[in-house]
């Protein structure tokens, strides 16, 4: 019986020694003092996504997350920047239009490769790259303008993947970066790639777990290398940084940045393009009747152009979280690619002043080309179109130039025998013009006409990047390139590499000069010699156009010498 008292006695004891011992010396499981495995593997269970391509949360920017205040923090003392971590991966992923690689380093896109694009129309081509290797940190990366989260530009983030290369075939892939201060604000950059579309979704978050609001602005930038050779070839086609506001098209020459950095008003993309391809941040307008505080920054040093799209955050209190959307689009300036699209960034396609004729132009040529795929061909059937389309102020004008050519026998005696007498002489010819009825301003008429129809078609030509490593047939491999026979491999003065014979601008000055023969001049000798001299300043002229565009002009001029033969045939 002792026996039994002393061990309940002995089992009562310990139950109050081990519940006295949890109550007064063993801690509660708060964030602060959980072990730092238990700690990593919650944080990664709060934020991680789906990891199957194709799947998506309904709403991956907001999670179930919960802060618990700093009341001890101090609100007067400065804060530091966060020592960043050394350490960091860098994720690749692959879908049927791109490679991407995202580094935990600030989050940013240190390399985009386009798979259906190549660097040159070579066999050995690498793919286009559309991040320079002179950016070392990438683009697409964000900050805040006041800095309220120091180092956020250089932070490291934690990718929520264990593996470092994602291939997606089909569907979405949703991918966090997640970075979190000593002060209790987590940071989460949110990328969804889809495997149809060079859009990718991105959804920056704040987490408030601090004791003080934060009240700032962001800063997506998206830089760019602009040194002297990429400025020598921007003289063709614009180069350089360039927005829509305020419903307004703007392109923003580098040199022009010195004299207005800043540009205000509503911002539906903002960016940086080249010859044929651009990288755009378009911020996701979600109430179209609040007016959003946003402006475009811009900075040009050192080869160096940061085009920084800034916009004003709502006030975050502590406690709390707020989110924002983003589409990136790193792809082709393809009028079809982004038609595709149900937003604004077709009006990315831009040709300028002309830009109200090239673009059906554009749309007609690619109509075209969908039922005949080869560009070459659709360039001649498209100059047959506005042949056609212009074919009775043509006729108009042979017509007028055949009766030049009638009274050209008349000119010529009277400009002998009124030789020393030019007042006189000018009288006589204007009188001739009267009685034959005759202007020799209605030849013009038509060359002056179609001559927006044919800077309109340069600028388009130029920059369609359908055109980009097109081929025709035989030597000619790219529409958008000289043509050249032949590569000599040494420099010819006033020829862009390559160095050979430009055949197909060879046959449009041999054009040229036919037509010039079949063309009565009304002027004096001199003025004949001139016209002359046309066509070698022409082919002069076009020997660096892309082939595309002699092609067009080569074609025009041969359909334009048939009209003239028959409309002086007819009305000999």
């Amino acid at each position: 019986m002792d026996e039994q008292k002393r061990l309940i006695l002995a089992v009562v004891l310990s139950v109050v020694v081990l519940v006295g011992y949890q109550a007064f010396f063993v801690k509660s499981p708060t964030p602060e003092n959980q072990p730092k495995q238990v700690q990593t593997r919650q944080q990664q269970v709060q934020t991680q996504s789906k990891d199957q391509p194709g799947v998506q949360e309904n709403n991956p920017n907001v999670s179930d997350y919960k802060v618990e205040q700093n009341k001890a923090e101090p609100v007067d003392v400065p804060q530091k920047a966060e020592p960043p971590k050394k350490d960091y991966r860098t994720i690749f992923v692959s879908t049927p239009l791109y490679n991407i690689a995202i580094s935990e380093n600030g989050a940013a896109v240190t390399s985009l490769e386009l798979k259906k694009y190549k660097e040159t129309n070579k066999k050995d081509s690498p793919l286009k790259q559309l991040v320079p290797k002179q950016l070392l940190s990438g683009t697409l990366f964000f900050d805040l303008e006041g800095k309220s989260v120091p180092g956020l530009k250089d932070a490291v983030y934690t990718a929520n993947i264990q593996t470092d290369n994602v291939s997606l075939v089909n569907g979405k892939k949703t991918i966090e970066f997640v970075f979190g201060t000593s002060r209790g604000i987590v940071v989460k950059k949110i990328f969804t790639f889809m495997a149809d579309s060079y859009m990718i979704d991105c959804d920056i978050v704040f987490q408030n777990g601090s004791a003080q609001p934060l009240n700032d602005s962001l800063v997506i930038s998206t830089p760019e290398f602009f040194n002297a050779e990429i400025k020598k070839k921007s003289r063709f086609a614009f180069v350089g940084p360039m927005a829509l506001i305020n419903d307004k098209y703007t392109a923003i020459k580098p040199k022009k940045i010195k004299d207005q950095d800043t540009y205000y008003g509503k911002i539906d993309w903002a960016g940086y393009t080249e010859q044929y391809f651009m990288t755009i941040v378009m911020p996701e307008k979600k109430d179209k009747e609040k007016a959003v505080d946003e402006k475009l920054k811009l900075s040009y040093a050192n080869d160096m152009i940061t085009n920084d799209y800034i916009r004003k955050m709502d006030r975050l209190d502590p406690g709390k979280q707020s989110s924002y959307s983003f589409v990136f689009y790193m792809g082709p300036k393809s009028q079809m690619v982004l038609s595709q699209y149900d937003n604004t960034l077709k009006k990315a396609v831009n040709f300028g002043f002309f830009n109200v004729i090239a673009k059906p132009l554009l749309i007609v040529m690619n109509t075209i080309h969908k039922i005949i795929p080869n560009y070459g061909v659709a360039i001649i059937l498209l100059t047959i179109f506005i042949k056609l389309l212009f074919w009775p102020l043509g006729t108009k004008s042979y017509k007028s130039m055949n009766k030049m050519k009638k009274v050209q026998p008349l000119m010529t005696e009277l400009r002998e025998k009124y030789k020393d007498d030019k007042q006189r002489m000018n009288k006589e010819v204007m009188a001739l013009y009267k009685t034959y009825k005759v202007n020799p301003a209605s030849g013009c008429l038509p060359m002056l006409v179609q001559m927006p129809i044919f800077f309109a078609l340069y600028r388009m030509l130029y920059q369609a990047i359908e055109l980009r490593h097109a081929p025709f047939f035989g030597w000619i491999t790219d529409l958008s390139a000289p043509d050249r026979l032949f590569d000599f491999g040494f420099t010819i003065p006033m020829m862009q590499p390559p160095y050979g014979i430009p055949m197909l601008t060879l046959f449009m000055g041999a054009s040229f000069l036919l037509q010039q023969k079949m063309t009565p001049t009304a002027g004096d000798p001199m003025q004949a010699k001139m016209m002359m001299l046309m066509p070698i300043f022409m082919t002069v002229l076009f020997i660096n156009f892309p082939a595309g565009l002699v092609l067009y002009m080569l074609v025009n001029n041969i359909i334009s010498m048939g009209q003239q033969y028959y409309i002086q045939k007819k009305f000999m």
